[in-house]
């Protein structure tokens, strides 16, 4: 039945249907086919248990929370507002672009956001300044990445419901990572800049970065306030959704940028996003209750355990499954698919949940580089103009920092426990 439900899945993938239907469809041609046809009735309650679920209920609200942000118009203030400390660098718009997005991401915690919000502003200022055009998106993409790494993180918010753990401590471990990327990819930046000649930006003056971050500080202080009522168990991750989008609200008031339709186009987008998210999460838990009436999680431990005794090793197994899986299966979904059946081998070579999901996130990222699934190639596609196989050429190259970085968060835990530990104690 297994086979049945995965060789399935991958097949209406490759015919191009959506990935909710391909889960439904394939969960229930695996029951017929194997004549549990009249149990069929357990997969809407399967499906309905799946998504209802406290922890799911932060979702939302953190989606809501960056498109509002995006309404009230932080992405030209958060963009002028980095231009002022790192334009002047070599590349400057290029190093502008990740700072850019290293700053929304503690905002949206959306990647999609970062590069449909911020991609256009960045893409349209670095071609006025003469930079190649599928440079400026491939770059935008590969930042773009940073979003659900650096809290808040919706990404990490549905981990922390498959595995239990703490989001709080999920959110505190994605900070390192998530400055590691950025900065691997400035200093790709700086190489390329000076092989390309790509321009610098006019130093701007103390003035000019004081005036530029009293306009940016409301987006600067988002996730401080929000990292700290998590942490400090003042609110619960989904009070803590709710608290941003009040202040997502707050901001646009200050700013007299608030507007009626913009907050509709939010909350409808939101809706779209959410439905989308939960039709996946509910059909993801059917799969998995089919996988583990077969037995699958058990197998795949004993194989993996009689395979090697590293963790490092089964570490390096798992980034090179789901890379190859990112080609092909958008990053919710897969994450929905292997969490489940990776967290009992997880426990048995004794690695660190907070740590593995944090290696289990970038590594899924990097498929929103990665064609033909890759969400990100498609975003930047539209938003940017650039042919989509241009991109891909484009962005491959950046792809080397982000898996040395991956290499490094792997192979050196501390880099993703360090905070965690600190602030809120060991597991």
């Amino acid at each position: 039945m297994a086979t049945l439900l995965i060789g399935g899945f991958f097949v209406l993938i490759m015919l191009g249907i959506p990935i909710s239907f391909a889960m439904g469809a394939s969960v229930i041609a695996s029951l017929m086919f194997f004549g549990w046809s009249d149990s069929l009735y357990i997969l809407p309650t399967q499906i309905l248990e799946g998504v209802d679920k406290p922890a799911l209920v932060a979702v939302p609200f953190f989606i809501l929370a960056g498109n509002l942000m995006n309404a009230v118009g932080m992405t030209d203030r958060i963009f002028a507002f980095a231009t002022s400390l790192v334009g002047h660098f070599q590349a400057g718009l290029a190093q502008v672009n990740v700072l850019s997005s290293m700053i929304f991401a503690g905002v949206s915690g959306s990647s999609s956001a970062d590069m449909a919000g911020l991609g256009a502003v960045e893409v349209k200022a670095m071609r006025d300044r003469g930079y190649p055009p599928d440079f400026a998106a491939a770059i935008t993409l590969a930042s773009g990445i940073i979003g659900p790494i650096i809290p808040p993180s919706i990404a990490l918010v549905v981990y922390a419901f498959l595995s239990g753990v703490s989001v709080g401590r999920l959110f505190l471990g994605g900070i390192v990572p998530g400055v590691l990327v950025g900065l691997s990819l400035m200093i790709y930046n700086r190489i390329i800049a000076k092989r390309r000649g790509f321009p610098r930006e006019p130093k701007a003056s103390f003035s000019q970065i004081i005036a530029t971050g009293k306009d940016g500080i409301l987006a600067l202080i988002a996730p401080i306030i929000i990292l700290t009522a998590i942490t400090t168990g003042i609110t619960s991750a989904t009070e803590a959704g709710v608290l941003a989008c009040v202040y997502s609200l707050f901001v646009g008031a200050v700013l007299r940028t608030l507007r009626w339709d913009a907050i509709w186009a939010a909350i409808a987008n939101t809706t779209i996003m959410t439905g989308v998210v939960m039709i996946i999460v509910g059909y993801s838990i059917a799969m998995g209750w089919v996988l583990t009436i077969e037995g699958i999680p058990e197998l795949l431990a004993n194989s993996f355990l009689s395979l090697t005794e590293d963790k490092n090793v089964f570490l390096v197994l798992c980034i090179i499954l789901i890379l190859l899986l990112g080609c092909v299966i958008e990053n919710v979904p897969l994450k929905l698919m292997l969490v489940p059946i990776l967290l009992p081998i997880v426990d048995q070579y004794g690695i660190d949940r907070v740590h593995f999901g944090l290696v289990l996130t970038l590594a899924i990222l990097m498929g929103h580089a990665t064609p033909p699934m890759g969400l990100g190639l498609y975003i930047l596609t539209s938003v940017s103009g650039v042919p989509f196989e241009r991109i891909v050429i484009a962005v491959l190259p950046m792809l080397i920092p982000l898996a040395v970085v991956l290499m490094l968060i792997t192979f050196i835990p501390e880099l993703v426990l360090f905070l965690p530990d600190l602030f809120m104690g060991p597991d």
